[in-house]
C-alpha cells in the first residue's frame, strides 16, 4: 500500500512540476485592440432676408410755399453667410419720380455716380437719394443719421441719383447679428426758381440684399 500511495505522490508531484515549468516558459498573453474613427459632418446652409420696407410719404408737399421735401424708409437684413451681404438699391423707371407726363429730373452729380452734399441749381427739379447705418460707409454717403428736418436734405450726407441698376449702399463683410442690421434711406426733392406741375408724384424703389 505505501508504494501505490508513493506512486499516486510521485505522479501528482511529477504533474504539478511539468505544469509548472510549462506556466513559466509559455508566451505571455499580450492584449490585440482595433479602432476606427468616425467623422461627423453638419451643413450650414446660407441664408440671407430683408424686411419689408415702408412706403414713404415725403414732407412737406411741394408747391409755391415750399420748395422741397423729404422722407425716408429702411430695411433690416439677416443672413449668417460667412463673406456677408450688400444691399443695393435702384428704381424702376428713368427718369425715377414722376406724375403722368410730368417728372422730377434724377439727381446729377458732379462726378458721376459718386455721392454729393444736396444741392439743386436754379431753373431745375431733382429728385435724389442717400442712406446710413452700422454697413453704410460714412465717407462715401455721410456722417448724418438723419435725413434732415423740415423738408431740407441734411447737409452733412451726400446723395446721388437713382439709377435703373442698383447702386450698393450697404455692405457687410461678416454675418450679421440675429437681430440683423438696419440701413435707412433718404429721399430728397426740391425745386429751384421753377415750379414741377401739381399732381401726385411716385418712384418705385427696389432693394435688393445679396450674399457675398
Amino acid at each position: 500500500m505505501n508504494k501505490k500511495i508513493l506512486r499516486k505522490v510521485f505522479a501528482i508531484v511529477l504533474m504539478l512540476v511539468i505544469m509548472f515549468q510549462i506556466y513559466l516558459f509559455a508566451e505571455p498573453v499580450v492584449a490585440v485592440s482595433a479602432t476606427n474613427n468616425v467623422v461627423v459632418t453638419l451643413t450650414v446652409d446660407s441664408g440671407i432676408t430683408i424686411s419689408a420696407g415702408a412706403n414713404a410719404t415725403m414732407a412737406p408737399n411741394i408747391g409755391v410755399a415750399a420748395d422741397s421735401s423729404i422722407g425716408s424708409s429702411s430695411w433690416v437684413v439677416k443672413t449668417n453667410n460667412t463673406a456677408g451681404y450688400t444691399l443695393a438699391v435702384k428704381a424702376s423707371a428713368s427718369p425715377a419720380l414722376v406724375s403722368g407726363t410730368n417728372s422730377f429730373a434724377d439727381y446729377t452729380e458732379a462726378v458721376t455716380g459718386t455721392p454729393e452734399v444736396w444741392t439743386v441749381a436754379a431753373g431745375t427739379k431733382k429728385f435724389g437719394y442717400s442712406a446710413y447705418g452700422a454697413d453704410t460707409p460714412t465717407a462715401t454717403w455721410g456722417a448724418a443719421a438723419s435725413c434732415g428736418t423740415a423738408g431740407v436734405p441734411s447737409g452733412t450726407q451726400n446723395y446721388v441719383g437713382f439709377k435703373t441698376t442698383d447702386k450698393i449702399i450697404a455692405q457687410k463683410a461678416t454675418v450679421t447679428p440675429t437681430t440683423g442690421v438696419t440701413t435707412n434711406i433718404c429721399f430728397a426733392a426740391q425745386q429751384n426758381a421753377i415750379y414741377a406741375a401739381s399732381g401726385v408724384y411716385t418712384a418705385t424703389i427696389t432693394a435688393t440684399a445679396t450674399t457675398l
